[in-house]
């Protein structure tokens, strides 16, 4: 029976969940510490030795004071094999598993909160602040890179060949898409992990603790063709779409990788949370 008045569908609403993520020491820090990075780069570049070189062969890095966008990319490049992917696993590792931690869990369920909901609410709010944490360091190097070295067309890396700032700019879109896709199988897991554990440490550093093994796994060239179906195999193919001729195939293989192994870990966590003996 019912009680009088209540609405499953309105419990724990979205805007509830938002302010309350956002009130939290970790939400802050971790926005402050994306925020700020790309003004340390632009720092580190301004103090340190100029080593930009000419020719073919430019590295990424060698081209980071031609412009803004320039830069960008090279913060997205030192920022996405960490940085952003500890943000994502913080995120989306410490939603369910610090209520748990706090014991405040099975009074979320108690109010009642249907347990698809409650799990489904914290799965929207982690992902938003998981997709703004992938956003800012390469918006704000965009900022930072332009008030540094100016608005200037784009070199591409290796080859030194020119295109236009504003040709670019829509694909450096796609590119941070790209991002925030590709570290949806930290996510996922981070969430798996969030919801079958109640140390938030351990959900966020399992999921880190998947990239290293895939990062590492990757450079052994005895597994061949296998390396490909690795989550971190492609996260480095958003390059070729800022390449004159963009190349798409590699960032195409990556979202479907990440997609399929996005959809099985959150299968698994919504399972594994419903058939929980939810104690704390």
């Amino acid at each position: 029976m019912t009680a009088t008045g209540y609405a499953p569908g309105r419990t724990l609403p979205l805007r509830v969940e938002f302010v309350r993520q956002f009130r939290r020491r970790r939400t802050m820090v971790m926005f402050g510490l994306l925020a700020a990075l790309p003004w340390i780069l632009v720092i580190a570049f301004q103090f340190g030795p100029n080593n930009n070189r000419g020719g073919n062969g430019l590295r990424i890095s060698d081209l980071a004071m031609e412009g803004g966008l320039n830069f960008a990319a090279f913060a997205l490049s030192v920022s996405a094999s960490f940085l952003l992917m500890v943000a994502v696993a913080l995120f989306c590792g410490d939603t369910v598993a610090s209520e748990a931690n706090w014991s405040s869990l099975r009074y979320l369920l108690a109010a009642p909160i249907p347990r698809d909901r409650l799990l489904r609410q914290k799965l929207i709010v982690a992902l938003a602040y998981s997709a703004a944490a992938v956003t800012v360091v390469p918006v704000m190097a965009v900022v930072a890179g332009t008030l540094a070295f100016g608005w200037n067309d784009v070199r591409v890396p290796g080859t030194g060949e020119v295109i236009a700032a504003m040709d670019v700019l829509p694909k450096f879109g796609i590119v941070i898409l790209y991002a925030m896709v590709t570290n949806l199988v930290v996510a996922s897991l981070a969430f798996l992990l969030s919801v079958s554990t109640d140390s938030p440490l351990g959900a966020v550093g399992g999921a880190v603790g998947l990239v290293i093994v895939s990062t590492i796994l990757q450079a052994v060239e005895a597994l061949g063709g296998l390396r490909e179906f690795l989550p971190t195999f492609w996260n480095t193919a958003w390059l070729d779409a800022l390449a004159p001729v963009p190349d798409y195939s590699g960032m195409i293989k990556g979202t479907a990788i990440a997609v399929t192994y996005a959809a099985v870990l959150l299968a698994f966590a919504f399972r594994r949370f419903r058939r929980k003996d939810v104690v704390s």
